[in-house]
């Protein structure tokens, strides 16, 4: 399922950043095109002006000047004085070979040919007028293979015309080559973007996939411990009814039994409000070392039963108030005294202690049991964990580490073990003051 929503997602997520690049691209390209063909135009008025002006305030012409101006402006000319040309029509192009000669000059005549025809009959200016002038007449225009300038000069008693013409080859190829750079841009920049959507919208499924699977495992191990006790009570039930002798002992076990399912699904129901944040605590003025005696006065009997000796360590100076839901606080070390009960030997022992400094209260439980390796220090905090998968108590099941956690959690502080001098494991809390 979650192999076709990555494949769903970095379509999508593919497909709509894409979208947005190749329109914006699309409109960088567009801009850049206008502003492209607009300059050039505008050069293109400015020399033309400039030839003009050069014609008009000139009264010889040097080749030299002509052949200079189109190789600078890159244009092509046609002036004549009266019908009559003014300069030979052959240009240095010893570079080009004689076939690319002709076929140049064949194209350019063909240019000039027709801007002096669109002159003539769609801007009303005859280039071929050889009567007299008073001013100077000139013509802008463009086609799709060339901008035009058109001009007739008064000179003497007669007329000088002008024909100049841009062609627009190179103009085209600038702006061929700007697209093939852009479309290439465009497509690299599509194929990081699905790779990025495809590593990131994997990064974002990845804690849906791990909560996914730690709800399957949580279902599959809550089931695993709620079916032991659910059968020990079935089988308990039918030997009952065969045997009404011993029906005070059997319903002995199914009290025990039953009163384990409770503690279960209890623990279940604690760590499923942490997990829709509907888990509150009640905060109040708690004065922690009265809260360890408390505890101590709770655990020390069940402890000394299994020849535990538990010892508090106390602060000589008064401990400022703590703001905490003391009843959590205290159900945290029990779940921490009752868990190290269960891994200390007999003889052993473990001590409970509270420290205090400028930011945080430190509460301690320390034990000399087998102690916690650290490849395991975090895993124990997991649901249903076990640090060795032999031991089946039927008193704990895996969460009070978990719960505990949780509620430390909900106090924004901190749990976490470190291991005690000697052997054995201490975990320490801190509340924020």
């Amino acid at each position: 399922m979650f192999k076709k929503l990555h494949r769903q997602m970095t379509i999508f997520a593919s497909l709509i950043t894409s979208g947005i690049l190749i329109l914006l691209a699309a409109s960088c390209l567009v801009i850049s095109e206008r502003g492209l063909t607009h300059n050039t135009y505008e050069r293109f008025l400015n020399n033309g002006n400039s030839c003009v002006a050069y014609l008009e305030n000139q009264t010889v012409l040097s080749h030299k000047w002509i052949l200079e101006a189109k190789q600078e402006y890159k244009v092509e000319f046609r002036i004549l004085n009266n019908g009559k040309k003014l300069y030979f029509d052959k240009l240095d192009t010893e570079s080009r070979n004689q076939d690319k000669k002709e076929e140049d000059l064949s194209s350019v005549g063909n240019m000039l040919t027709e801007a002096a025809r669109i002159s003539r009959e769609e801007q009303g200016l005859d280039v071929d007028y050889m009567g007299s002038l008073s001013l100077s007449k000139t013509v802008y225009f463009e086609t799709s293979d060339f901008y035009a300038c058109t001009a007739l000069i008064p000179k003497g008693s007669g007329a000088l015309s002008l024909v100049l013409v841009y062609p627009l080859d190179g103009l085209k190829t600038q702006i061929f080559h700007q697209r093939v750079w852009f479309g290439v841009m465009v497509l690299l920049a599509v194929l990081a973007l699905v790779t990025f959507s495809w590593f990131f919208t994997g990064k974002m499924l990845r804690p849906l996939e791990e909560n996914q699977r730690k709800q399957t495992q949580f279902i599959a191990s809550a089931s695993h411990e709620l079916r032991s006790p659910l059968a020990v009570i079935l089988s308990s039930v039918q030997a009952m009814e065969s045997d009404w002798e011993n029906a005070g002992r059997f319903l002995k076990t199914i009290k025990s039994e039953g009163d384990r399912m409770s503690r279960l699904i209890g623990d279940m129901l604690s760590l499923a409000n942490a997990d829709n944040k509907s888990w509150s605590i009640m905060k109040t003025d708690c004065e922690l070392d009265t809260l360890l005696l408390d505890t101590y006065e709770k655990y020390q009997p069940i402890l000394h039963e299994k020849k535990i000796s538990l010892k508090v360590v106390l602060p000589e100076e008064p401990l400022s108030i703590c703001k905490c839901d003391s009843a959590r606080i205290s159900q945290v070390l029990g779940i921490l005294l009752d868990n190290g009960a269960s891994y200390v030997p007999a003889g052993g022992r473990m001590e409970m202690g509270v420290k205090e400094n400028e930011k945080y209260f430190q509460l301690y439980v320390q034990d000399n049991g087998p102690g916690i390796p650290d490849e395991n220090k975090e895993a124990v905090f997991r649901r249903f964990y076990r640090a060795d998968p032999a031991r089946k108590e039927k008193q704990h099941f895996g969460l009070g580490l978990c719960i505990a956690r949780e509620i430390v959690t909900l106090h924004k502080g901190s749990i976490r073990i470190l291991d005690t001098p000697g052997g054995g494991s201490t975990f320490v809390i801190r509340l924020p003051k």
